[in-house]
């Protein structure tokens, strides 16, 4: 026999009228009889997913963004794009928009997670570029319709809205080698992530489809930031290191620390050495040269992870679903002169 909202009264020995509030998220109880009641229910194992995934203009979609390294979202804008795009795509819905951020390092997995237990959450957009496996089960453990973006958490099962980092990548390198004929190297993040094994697969998809061997290119590990690429590209300089005639970096900021390491020891761009870079930031525009680079359509990834969440939550999709968003080439200076671009 299933457990009831009767149940849980007289296991707590509060009154129907007390629970019914408290599962519904309505005004009248505390917020820690809010969080009893739910850790009762849980307990018991009563069916919270009827309260929890509400479309009456109850409820909340709840925008995180998990951290756990302050290199990569040194970088603000690109994740605020995203969150342009969902908060956008939440204002046509019955559902208000709210954002948190979570600290892995500072902040407690434990206490997000009973926090939003007993919330008005209908659904989560979890920005997971830096997420490990592990916090992805703890969100997912919650009984809402969790999405994904920006991060494949491969193996686990749940949906996701992410780039098409291997293509990306493999139109950089592509039209790189036609232009310098010649083998690239390579600027690699030392912070390890997903989408940056991503773009190496590319990479070395292209460099095969061009009758190339990746231990022929050479490759230097640097920080995923302006300032950090190039303080570390000056010391690959300084050493006096082997460097390619062309490089694709991992993202436009190691990109651009390189490209600024570069000129300070005098190498012209691209003459001697041309450079591509991934994520279209607005800085690659204002170089000079104007960096090539890989645009991300990040506010329209924030509108479709958006409308999957919605679909999920009023029609109860029954099966988890990857959608994989293009992207295409910004053809720039810092590979050819603009003036012998065709």
């Amino acid at each position: 026999m299933s457990v009831t909202a009767r149940d849980i009264a007289r296991e707590l020995g509060l009154s129907p009228a007390a629970v019914s509030m408290a599962l519904n998220n309505r005004p009248g109880v505390s917020a820690a009889t809010r969080k009893l009641v739910y850790d009762t229910a849980e307990r018991l194992g009563y069916d919270l997913s009827r309260h929890l995934t509400q479309t009456s203009g109850i409820g909340s979609i709840y925008f995180i963004c998990v951290q756990t390294s302050s290199a990569i979202f040194s970088y603000a804008p690109i994740f605020d794009e995203i969150l342009r795009g969902a908060v956008q795509e939440c204002q046509a819905s019955p559902y208000r928009m709210k954002v948190q951020q979570f600290y892995v390092q500072q902040d407690t997995l434990e206490q997000q997670i009973s926090d939003l237990r007993v919330s008005d959450c209908a659904g989560i957009i979890l920005l997971g570029t830096e997420m490990n496996q592990d916090v992805a089960l703890a969100f997912l453990s919650l009984r809402v319709p969790v999405i994904v973006v920006d991060s494949n958490v491969e193996p686990l099962d749940c949906s996701c809205v992410v780039i098409n980092n291997t293509q990306g990548a493999y139109l950089a390198t592509d039209y790189l080698i036609s232009r310098r004929l010649t083998q690239p190297g390579y600027l690699k993040s030392f912070v390890p992530l997903r989408n940056f094994d991503e773009r190496w697969e590319g990479f070395q998809k292209a460099l095969r489809a061009n009758g190339m061997h990746i231990a022929h290119s050479i490759v230097h590990t640097l920080a995923p930031t302006i300032e950090g690429a190039m303080t570390e590209m000056l010391e690959v300089l300084d050493r006096g290191d082997p460097l390619a005639n062309c490089y694709f970096a991992e993202n436009d900021l190691i990109a651009i620390g390189a490209m600024k390491a570069f000129k300070q020891r005098g190498y012209r761009i691209p003459e001697d050495i041309a450079i591509v870079g991934f994520d279209n930031i607005s800085e690659g525009q204002v170089m000079e040269p104007a960096l090539t680079t890989v645009n991300i359509p990040r506010t329209y990834m924030g509108r479709v992870a958006v409308r999957c969440l919605i679909n999920a939550i009023q029609d109860g999709v029954p099966h988890h679903i990857k959608v994989e968003v293009s992207t295409d080439l910004v053809i720039r200076s810092s590979v050819v002169r603009s003036s012998h671009i065709p």
